[in-house]
């Protein structure tokens, strides 16, 4: 067989082994990563449980990589400490060698049988969490198949002088061997696949216990850089550059004792594939348990080192909206969930401006009001463009249901600001050119509006940022309370026109519509409670028999 052909073949394996660790890290991703995300953003309490949660989600994740970008996006939202980010990447570390450990065994006959499972489980149900599975399951297949090629091609090029050149120059040169694997993990972004690569290449016996020990080091480094260089902000960096420090750590620590490592390797009657593997496990586990008891000092000196960036400008310009989130969808959801709560607190402070404006008349207030509507408005349409981009490798059910419920947010959110800036704030305004005040009877019951909107504005944000029904329920309960707060005030206020011969018709009237237009802002509030009520809850809900607010 001829050199070309034999470096087609080598090419096309590794590619088959990568797309296979592709196939199932994205699918059970989309299946899966959105509980999994859930589920670590509210029990991750101390750090022993971080460890043992980042090993599990790495293994069924089968990446580090995504679980480290999870974290990071907890992390730069701020519903995740550092300290037990850090800890979860140390699990998630040991957790990527254990899959390693399940593909170094011979599972030939694995092969077709995790083929025809995955096509079975992919068609049995029209259900996006049987696909994830049956496309995991295939991707297994296909990586156990990518192996048995890669072992075949590289038994016939070991014997090629070109080969044993290669080789021959990686010996003994400590820093050569380092970089190659780091750069190779770095391009391949699966170190998985790096480490299982070079366990092949050491089955053909000719690479010594050293140089093996040193290409896992370097495939190591290499799996950190990925998540380093994809950050964003300083913030975001905090986490990868977090676990970049403590695999470089090892690695110089592990480079020092490189002797007595080989030496111990060579005693413990492991052949060089082996060694491999179990060294690639036991560099994550000592890392693990030297650095477990450091991540709260390594917490402090990283928020030292990245400190939080001051954000001049437009508040309407995006923030969180990178490209990683275009990618992973439940980073993308996450990136617009914050976005979404920026705009919600644009609104509460539109409308504390708008009480402001409404005692004092002041102009500097309606100004403002108007700046932060238009900044809402950029914002929103900002996420708008942002969502419709998420998923390249498609949205399950729940992911998508979720990007309909952050549209739907920033949608109604748009349209409560516009009615504050368009619509209560000239109310307010003319008043103050007719040179007149909102008298006590008017202001008290602004107040009394104004003061149950931001109750309902603080259950819209509980019901939409934890998905909490029973927020959403009362959300939906208290627009009977804002329609009979508007029928009292109304009812007393054309009293005291009856009463008063001397009040202005055109007064009453502005009372009147500011009274109807705070209604409306309550309305698109509580629509935010109708998607997780339809999702999670009692639909006969929606259907509440209440006067429609329009």
């Amino acid at each position: 067989m001829s050199g070309t052909t034999l470096l087609i073949n080598l090419a096309g394996a590794i590619a088959l082994l990568l797309w296979g660790s592709h196939m199932i890290s994205t699918a059970l991703q989309r299946g899966f990563g959105t509980p999994l995300r859930n589920w670590m953003g509210r029990h991750l309490t101390n750090r022993w449980t971080a460890l043992l949660a980042g090993i599990g989600i790495t293994g069924v994740l089968q990446s580090s990589t995504a679980v480290s970008m999870m974290a990071t996006s907890f992390t730069a939202a701020g519903t995740l400490s550092l300290a037990p980010a850090l800890a979860v990447m140390l699990g998630a570390n040991i957790g990527s060698t254990l899959v390693v450990q399940l593909m170094s065994f011979n599972m030939e006959i694995a092969i077709p049988l995790l083929l025809l499972a995955g096509f079975v489980v992919f068609k049995l149900r029209d259900h996006s969490n049987f696909e994830s599975v049956g496309c995991a399951l295939i991707g297994l297949g296909l990586m156990l198949l990518a192996l048995h090629l890669l072992s075949g091609t590289l038994a016939d090029i070991e014997v090629t002088p070109v080969f044993h050149a290669v080789m021959q120059g990686l010996e003994g040169d400590v820093l050569i061997a380092l970089l190659v694997a780091a750069l190779l993990t770095l391009l391949c972004h699966s170190s998985v696949a790096i480490i299982l690569l070079i366990a092949s290449l050491a089955a053909t016996g000719a690479m010594t216990p050293a140089t093996a020990l040193v290409l896992v080091l370097g495939a190591n480094i290499g799996g950190a850089l990925p998540p380093v260089l994809n950050a964003g902000s300083a913030v975001a960096r905090r986490l990868p550059v977090g676990n970049l420090i403590v695999r470089l750590s090892g690695c110089a620590l592990a480079l020092l004792l490189l002797p007595l490592l080989t030496d111990i390797a060579q005693k413990s009657g492991l052949n060089t594939p082996q060694l491999v593997v179990w060294f690639h496990t036991a560099f994550s586990a000592v890392l693990a348990l030297l650095f477990i008891s450091l991540t709260a000092p390594m917490a402090r000196f990283l928020e030292r080192l990245f400190p939080e960036e001051e954000r001049v400008g437009d508040p309407g310009m995006p923030m969180y909206l990178d490209d990683a989130g275009l990618e992973v969808a439940y980073i993308g959801l996450s990136n617009s969930v914050r976005e979404s709560l920026r705009a919600a607190d644009m609104l509460t402070i539109m409308l504390d401006r708008l009480l402001v404006l409404f005692v004092t008349q002041e102009k500097q207030a309606a100004d403002e009001i108007r700046q932060l509507d238009q900044s809402v408005d950029l914002l929103s349409a900002a996420v708008r463009a942002y969502l419709a981009d998420i998923g390249q490798d498609g949205l399950n059910d729940a992911d998508a249901d979720r990007a309909q419920e952050i549209l739907m947010f920033i949608i109604n959110f748009e349209h409560a600001g516009d009615i504050l800036s368009s619509n209560l704030t000239q109310l307010a305004t003319r008043r103050a050119r007719r040179g007149e005040l909102f008298n006590d009877f008017e202001l008290h019951n602004i107040h009394l509006l104004h003061a149950e909107i931001l109750t309902s504005l603080r259950l819209a944000i509980a019901a939409f940022m934890r998905e909490d029904l029973s927020a959403a329920h009362q959300l939906v309960q208290r627009k009977e309370t804002i329609r009979q707060l508007e029928a009292s005030a109304s009812r007393e206020h054309f009293k005291k026109l009856r009463e008063d011969k001397n009040a202005w018709a055109e007064s009453g009237d502005i009372f009147q519509r500011v009274l109807r237009d705070y209604r409306r802002v309550h309305h698109h509030i509580a629509a935010v409670a109708y998607p997780v009520i339809d999702r999670l809850g009692d639909k006969s809900l929606l259907f509440i028999d209440t006067p429609p607010d329009v």
